[in-house]
């Protein structure tokens, strides 16, 4: 059965305009997170684990080494209630929905997992298809995230996107008639970007969405061709100063549209927000699976930190030879934990719970360096138990981690 079509600039029933999500109570759930290494092609800006092979890839190998780190990862993190599943890549639309399918069957059979929860499959424009998109509600997903990244064919193909603007926009369709919920991402920040562009741009990008935008600065990475092009002087991003205000600009267009940022690049109608990347920034549990993937698993011996190979036919013969492709698992200690929980947890709108920072630290922030803070407009504290970082604060958000975690 397809999922219920809605119209075109109105959020799908029963998700954004409905119930808000539910507050921060110090448990953020247990998430799973799939990842599909691979790409039709690699973008000049990006530095994520994707690979390009053009000899075609075994499926059905991939799914059965799937299914072995899977039991793998429930050894580890014992029996879980999961609240949330995500395909990230890589490009996950490039995958068959018979592998979908069997590689949720293989989660289902390791953990318990709720009807309804969000699960979550990232797709290119380029490899978007009725019969595909159709194939994966079926297996069960039921949001898609959509790396759009521009509305307009100059800038995809200078961001080295296979798409251009009508594939995007046929995209953005076919996905809000099949799948109850649906995201796409933006970059902006792009080479020559004006202000007036970017408005413009915003604007539409909404008039699209039905309940949720990821805007994303773009980034120069070092090891990309863009790095390459940016030392060489050939790339010219914008500045400081208008970078800031392009993403001060985004913040208000945003909000005055009923999109309020909720986490640094992320904007959803109230009850929109990805319940999957809320468990990451609230500094939950999730079992990191597949070539490149990470993970934060609370175990008897306490919470560690996974990682697994990166290529992904190394990753597949540690599979085979270990039932398994992690190459590291490390004990955190807790004040690594409370490092990582400021670190991600100021990243949102609704900051960090003082209360459970203290509890992993094992003291409270310093008084003079939070005052400080909150004097020059960096953090602001909501109640006595609960501090965030201002607008301001997440233009330089690393540099107030850092003063705080000191």
């Amino acid at each position: 059965m397809n999922a219920p079509s809605f119209p075109t600039g109105k959020p799908a029933p029963g998700t954004a305009g409905s119930d808000s999500i539910a507050p921060d109570t110090g448990k953020p759930g247990f998430g799973i997170y799939l990842h599909w290494p691979f790409c039709a092609a690699k973008c000049p800006y990006c530095d994520f684990n994707s690979h390009v092979r053009h000899a075609g890839i075994d499926q059905q190998a991939y799914v059965a080494a799937f299914r072995q780190e899977i039991k793998a990862m429930r050894l580890l993190s014992g029996p879980q209630v999961v609240t949330s599943i995500f395909f990230g890549g890589g490009t996950p639309s490039l995958m068959s929905p018979d592998t979908v399918g069997a590689i949720l069957d293989a989660v289902r059979a390791a953990w318990v997992v709720p009807e309804g929860i969000e699960i979550t499959l990232e797709a290119n424009p380029s490899s978007v298809e009725a019969g595909r998109f159709r194939g994966y509600r079926q297996a069960g997903v039921n949001r898609v995230s959509m790396g759009v990244q521009a509305l307009n064919d100059a800038d995809l193909k200078r961001l080295g996107r296979l798409h251009d603007r009508a594939d995007a926009l046929k995209a953005i369709s076919l996905a809000r008639d099949i799948f109850p919920r649906m995201s796409f991402d933006l970059i902006y920040a792009r080479p020559d970007q004006t202000a007036q562009a970017w408005a413009l741009e915003l604007e539409e990008a909404i008039s699209l969405a039905a309940d949720h935008l990821s805007l994303y600065q773009l980034t120069i990475e070092e090891g990309t061709p863009f790095y390459g092009l940016h030392k060489a002087g050939k790339l010219i991003v914008p500045d400081g100063e208008l970078s800031a205000e392009l993403y001060e600009l985004t913040r208000q267009v945003c909000e005055s549209h009923g999109l309020p940022a909720y986490e640094v690049s992320n904007h959803a109608r109230p009850g929109a927000e990805s319940r999957h990347n809320l468990t990451y920034w609230r500094y939950g549990d999730y079992a990191g699976i597949g070539p490149g993937a990470h993970g934060r698993l609370s175990t008897k011996a306490g919470k560690i930190a996974t990682s697994t190979e990166r290529t992904p036919e190394q990753w597949l013969k540690l599979v085979a030879e270990n039932g398994h492709g992690m190459i590291e698992t490390s004990e955190l200690t807790a004040a690594e934990q409370a490092d990582e929980l400021l670190l991600m947890g100021l990243r949102l709108r609704e900051g960090i719970n003082l209360k459970r920072w203290g509890a992993l630290a094992g003291r409270d922030l310093d008084p003079d360096r939070t005052d400080f803070l909150i004097h020059h407009g960096m953090i602001e504290q909501m109640d006595p138990n609960r501090i965030r970082c201002t607008s301001a604060g997440m233009l330089v958000l690393d540099a107030v981690v850092a003063d705080l975690a000191f």
